[in-house]
């Protein structure tokens, strides 16, 4: 499903749709010439081409996940990408560079844009990291706990905050701080196109509304100024 998702709010449901219909699907009212409670809202789509994003950490279903979905089921991949886009990622076999795969994904922008300094040595960070001995599959296998993807990119993320000075950040932390709230947004977003895919709509009690939004998690970086 490649369409946008839209929300409106109407009888005090919340409808998720990818266009405002004649009529109301919950209470049949019909639309024509009448204003709506309130402006139909855009969703964003969680997913990015990891491939367009730069110095950026990345996760996506893994390749022998059938449907390669966020469907809470599947088994994700992670990587990062360096100044032109290409994903750096352990496997079995050692670290791929991937020029191709990861046009869709969850994609966490790791620099600040005016860190020029940062993303100048960026690559070489990168590819100084990946070509170490520990991530050489003849001197030390992969190991699903142990040493994997997530072990992976997670090292390279605090082998670059410490030439920053800046303390390690310890697995559980980088994961519920910038890895769980962008999954659990996906796996709606996902659930949703599934909804409005087979029923066209997909409706909703309307929760009560916070007086002021949540900060953005867009303008989360984990190397900032």
């Amino acid at each position: 499903m490649d369409k946008s998702i839209i929300r409106f709010n109407h009888c005090d449901k919340d409808i998720f749709c990818c266009f405002v219909p004649d009529e109301c699907p919950e209470c049949g009212v019909r639309f024509s010439g009448k204003r709506l409670e309130e402006a139909p809202v855009s969703i964003p789509n969680p997913f990015s081409n990891g491939h367009k994003v730069p110095c950026a950490f990345l996760v996506a279903p893994t390749e022998d996940s059938v449907l390669r979905d966020f469907d809470g089921h599947s088994d994700l991949h992670t990587g990062v990408t360096n100044t032109n886009g290409v994903v750096y990622n352990y496997t079995r076999t050692g670290v791929h560079r991937d020029h191709q795969g990861w046009e869709r994904c969850i994609c966490i922008p790791l620099v600040q844009p005016d860190m020029f300094n940062l993303i100048s040595q960026w690559d070489e960070y990168l590819e100084k990291f990946s070509s170490a001995q520990m991530w050489d599959p003849l001197w030390q296998s992969f190991h699903e706990e142990t040493h994997n993807c997530y072990n992976y990119t997670l090292m390279f993320i605090n082998c670059v905050l410490a030439t920053q000075s800046k303390p390690a950040l310890s697995k559980k932390e980088f994961t519920h701080t910038f890895v769980l709230p962008r999954i659990r947004r996906a796996t709606k977003y996902m659930m949703l196109c599934r909804e409005i895919s087979q029923n066209h709509f997909y409706i909703m009690n309307s929760p009560r509304r916070n007086s002021q939004e949540a900060p953005s998690e867009e303008d989360d970086r984990i190397y900032s100024t």
